[in-house]
């Protein structure tokens, strides 16, 4: 089983980073990847290329893939969404998901 490791874009809060490494959870983060300020098909291009799940908050990514551009898995929320129930919902994807299974596919927390 491919464990599903995340990559999240500049708009996701360091809480929710923090929250998930607090769980033992891989993130990777635009800010570490020197990504900030990038096009959200460079985003996307670097998770597939790092075998990572983005997590993201901007709906455009979710247009981007109904467009056809491909991608490791996307997993979505809403701006007002409590960053309790978004870590709940990414360590649950994580927990029982294969990386493999997100391929091409949209979550949504």
């Amino acid at each position: 089983m491919a464990e599903v490791r995340y990559y999240t874009d500049e708009h996701v809060s360091r809480a929710t980073v923090g929250g998930l490494r607090n769980r033992g959870i891989d993130v990777l983060t635009a800010t570490e990847a020197q990504m900030l300020g990038a096009p959200d098909h460079a985003h996307l291009a670097l998770a597939r290329r790092e075998n990572r799940v983005l997590f993201t908050q901007d709906a455009d990514f979710l247009r981007l893939a109904a467009a056809g551009v491909p991608h490791s898995g996307i997993v979505y929320a809403h701006q007002r969404t409590p960053i309790g129930e978004i870590i709940r919902g990414l360590v649950l994807i994580h927990q029982v998901l294969d990386a493999n299974e997100l391929v091409d596919r949209i979550e949504f927390i």
